[in-house]
């Protein structure tokens, strides 16, 4: 690890006039940036640490919930708010990483987590645009079972690591930034950038901008709403294909949908076709197949994720069937 100056404070004010200063990084729980500093991935000059700025979940004027981004990961899980209307955001949060790392991961930290590919983290060895712009992607033509199969480019083909994400894209979140220039709000789905031709840009972030929170309305999906991970064992592991959705049934009609994909693009995937297919038919196992072929007919797999399709149509007719009460 590189040395690096430290700055603790509880002052927003503070905080963004330090990030101010050249390669100047902001430290939550530190589960992420860490690690990637270890592997000398990351190398701040100065590490801003934001993890007792004022942090709070409380309810918002319209019924929705605002979430302080310095608020715990095993916090908000517990919330019982959350749990009761948002409950695909706590069963995502439960699905990441360990007990011990959700009491450290901070909100804000979660949504700004990096890829985990493995050609990523091997500074010694592997070629990474995302690492190293114009360097190559050996994920291309490599170990690929955990990479993406939509919105991928011939520069990169890692995927976002994160539930909580998934969940959040479901629940049509919307990501509270402060900076240089002011406030502004950016919806989670616009948040996250696809690679393109610059893989190394993962965000629309602005220099020295800080996550505050995250606010999310009220809705009927929201509450009947679940989390599912496949991952190659039950504890610890980053998802093969997970999905978060909410459904809402009225007088025997899908009123309304949502459904969000997780291990499957540079980004918390919306569903939105399948989504279409879904929007005022009978909820059914075979119109729940139907809306998921419709989703994935435009995947694209590499030689070691294929399996990834028929996997991420099968869980979203398994999950929409759970809410519905039907057997899919």
């Amino acid at each position: 690890m590189r040395p690096f100056e430290y700055r603790l404070t509880a002052d927003r004010t503070e905080a963004l006039s330090i990030a101010g200063m050249e390669r100047a990084r902001y430290l939550g729980g530190g589960t992420n940036l860490v690690d990637l500093m270890r592997q000398n991935i990351e190398a701040p000059a100065v590490l801003v640490d934001v993890s007792r700025l004022p942090g709070s979940i409380e309810t918002t004027p319209n019924g929705g919930l605002l979430i302080g981004a310095a608020v715990r990961n095993s916090i908000v899980a517990a919330h019982p708010v959350v749990r009761t209307r948002y409950p695909v955001l706590s069963r995502a949060l439960l699905a990441g990483a360990s007990a011990q790392i959700r009491n450290m991961a901070t909100v804000g930290g979660n949504i700004l987590q990096r890829t985990r590919c493995a050609y990523f983290y091997d500074a010694a060895g592997s070629r990474c645009n995302k690492r190293a712009p114009g360097a190559g992607c050996d994920a291309v033509d490599g170990f690929n079972r955990y990479h993406a199969i939509f919105g991928a480019s011939e520069h990169c083909i890692a995927t976002h690591p994160s539930d909580m994400c998934v969940a959040l894209a479901a629940l049509d979140a919307i990501v509270h930034l402060a900076g240089p220039e002011g406030e502004r709000r950016v919806p989670l789905l616009a948040f996250h950038r696809l690679p393109g031709d610059h893989p190394e840009i993962e965000t629309v972030l602005r220099p020295g901008e800080l996550i505050t929170a995250i606010e999310l309305a009220p809705s009927a999906t929201a509450s009947n709403s679940n989390y599912r991970k496949v991952r190659d064992r039950s504890s610890y592991a980053f998802a093969l294909v997970s999905v978060a959705a909410g459904l809402d049934v009225v007088a025997g009609r899908i009123a309304d949908v949502r459904i969000a994909l997780g291990g499957v693009a540079a980004k918390p995937w919306r569903a939105v076709q399948a989504e279409q297919v879904l929007r005022g038919q009978a909820p059914t196992k075979e119109r729940f197949l139907q809306a998921a072929e419709a989703e994935l007919a435009a995947a694209k797999a590499f030689e070691g994720n294929a399996f990834k399709i028929e996997l991420a149509k099968r869980t979203i007719a398994a999950v929409l069937g759970e809410l519905a009460g039907v057997d899919a």
